[in-house]
């Protein structure tokens, strides 16, 4: 590819102080994310940024769900904005893929019209009294953690590298929609050569697997799902891609957004209960991993502690390739120590024979 192309889908990235808004939906299905971000970014990097319990949700649900008026989510934006503004900061950086492009699309929206931007100030002091500045920077969290890949490779603990073989593990990385496909040149790599994904994990040691639905939506959609009577379509378009992906024998997949992570973990075994059918090796479904997670265990991280007992695929046979040690008995206590209880038959993690293994 041309050279100068190439650099049209690059984009700077602030390398200290943020300014960091929490998603509103990952918590519930991966918890640990969130905090081991923090961790990685404040303590192993040395990183200045701000986890301000004031910001609220953007509201992206909603707005996307035609629920929540444009001039609504615009104010609440600005008000986000505000409090950045008052912490001191100038550099936003959001967890949740939905609220990455949210803020895009507002902010290109006040570019390309100003009376909209003028409106919103309107509308945000009337309802608050505040008043804003625009970010210097927007990025999503797996920018920033692409930013620092190198720097996580040399302190990295482990690769992914199965201990036992030598060889790279082989990583589907999968990105949100709203990351890259909406406006393209604000994703590294753009919509048509994505790289967050890949750039760690040819950092750490993996190889990226590519397959014939590599980009294909996962099928979340929030009116797919939201809408019971649409949730065949979400787990469709997870299934087509289950299904293009498992001849390839991948040993785990990665992604970027909080949604496709959730339904590409939780519909396995939808599927496996549906039709009897698993996707991973020896009869297993392929393990999910956040980024944040996958970051984790190169820097070494206690899998329980990056929130890894939440998912819906057992993770221990990748734990077992990367070397990484673990208490199988510490998997379901809680942070008090106290047991939280275990899931009855929700995981996809043994080799019954009613399942049909696609390997």
């Amino acid at each position: 590819m041309n050279r100068r192309n190439w650099t049209d889908y690059q984009k700077e990235i602030a390398d200290d102080r943020y300014y960091y808004a929490r998603s509103c939906i990952r918590q519930n299905f991966f918890p640990g994310s969130e905090r081991a971000f923090l961790n990685i970014l404040h303590d192993d990097l040395g990183r200045d940024v701000l986890d301000d319990p004031l910001h609220t949700s953007c509201t992206g649900i909603g707005y996307h769900s035609d629920i929540v008026p444009l001039e609504t989510i615009m104010t609440v934006v600005a008000r986000q904005f505000s409090l950045m503004n008052d912490a001191g900061y100038e550099n936003f950086i959001s967890s949740c893929i939905t609220s990455f492009g949210v803020y895009t699309e507002i902010l290109s929206t006040w570019e390309e019209f100003p009376e909209t931007e003028e409106r919103t100030r309107e509308n945000l002091f009337k309802a608050t009294g505040r008043e804003f500045r625009k970010p210097k920077s927007l990025a999503h969290t797996s920018d920033i953690v692409f930013h620092f890949r190198e720097r996580i490779a040399e302190l990295a603990q482990r690769r992914l590298v199965n201990v036992e073989t030598g060889e790279p593990l082989r990583v589907v990385e999968h990105i949100g929609c709203h990351y890259a496909k909406i406006f393209p040149k604000s994703g590294i790599g753009g919509s048509e050569f994505p790289y967050v994904l890949a750039g760690m994990i040819e950092s750490w040691g993996g190889e990226c697997v590519d397959y014939p639905e590599r980009r294909h939506c996962c099928g979340f959609g929030f009116r797919n799902y939201l809408v019971q009577a649409n949730r065949g379509y979400s787990i469709a378009n997870s299934h087509k891609k289950l299904e293009s992906m498992a001849p390839y024998k991948p040993d785990f997949i990665v992604a970027n957004c909080p949604g496709c992570a959730m339904f590409l973990d939780k519909w396995q075994y939808a599927i496996a209960e549906m039709e009897g059918t698993t996707y991973g090796q020896g009869g297993r479904g392929i393990p999910v991993l956040t980024y944040e997670e996958m970051a984790g265990l190169v820097l070494g991280y206690d899998p329980w502690e990056l929130g890894m007992q939440m998912h819906q695929v057992d993770v221990e046979p990748l734990l077992d390739k990367m070397g990484v040690a673990y208490d199988p008995a510490a998997k379901y206590l809680g942070r008090n120590g106290k047991f939280i209880g275990q899931p009855d038959t929700a995981v996809v993690n043994c080799c019954d024979a009613i399942y049909d293994i696609k390997q």
